[in-house]
């Protein structure tokens, strides 16, 4: 069996109870993930991709608030999948956001899109559940089209956290098969500079999550005091 394959089934089998309740509790602890919507203001007639869209809740929300653009969601599990279809179908914007089965390490992924270069790809608590997660943020920025924006929010290390509430935290997390990338600001850094772009890298509440932007200049980027 390949890696991705079993990479899938491992989120299947991880989200196949799950699923049902997802969106219900992940609010209280997915923290920043409104950051990234509101952040996100793609251009008329814009191609947004969300690489890791789970059961859809960030594309929804995102194609409510920006009616005149395009949403494209990839995931690897057909589970969360047939989840989000349900969802986009009910909130009925399935004429807005379409949804395609792969991995999101693989530049492929997006193909059946038909759709050259996106001018937004985000990553909303993905990276930290993806095993060749640098992978991952190459293949969405491959797909960037000139001008365009990468986003991603994700676990932070807590550094301004009590230790016990780490400690607590990351062991829970473990359970999920999620575990926050500390090298991720290193890694946006490099791929910045390999596509000659720019990058901004915000700890937020305390260090419990960070939001951060590969983007065409310092100006486009968020960078606020730190929370």
């Amino acid at each position: 069996m390949s890696a991705t394959a079993e990479t899938a089934q491992l989120m299947d089998a991880v989200y196949r109870n799950q699923r049902h309740v997802y969106d219900l509790t992940r609010k209280y602890y997915l923290l920043g993930r409104d950051l990234l919507i509101d952040r996100m203001e793609p251009p008329f007639g814009a191609n947004v991709l969300e690489l890791g869209c789970g059961t859809g809740r960030n594309l929804i929300e995102a194609a409510t608030r920006f009616p005149n653009a395009h949403f494209y969601g990839v995931d690897i599990s057909q589970e969360m999948l047939d989840t989000a279809q349900r969802n986009i179908d009910k909130a009925c914007l399935s004429n807005r956001i379409r949804l395609a089965r792969g991995d999101a390490s693989d530049p492929a992924a997006a193909d059946p899109f038909r759709i050259t270069s996106f001018e937004r790809v985000f990553y909303s608590y993905t990276l930290s559940m993806i095993p060749v997660w640098r992978e991952a943020l190459q293949a969405g920025a491959a797909r960037l089209a000139p001008g365009g924006r990468i986003s991603v929010v994700d676990f932070g290390q807590q550094e301004r956290l009590p230790a016990s509430f780490r400690a607590l935290l990351f062991a829970w997390l473990r359970r999920f098969h999620v575990t926050p990338r500390a090298e991720l600001e290193t890694v946006l850094a490099e791929i910045a500079e390999e596509t000659g772009r720019s990058q901004s890298f915000t700890p937020l509440y305390r260090g419990y999550a960070h939001y951060a932007e590969i983007g065409p200049s310092p100006e486009g980027l968020y960078s606020p005091a730190t929370k």
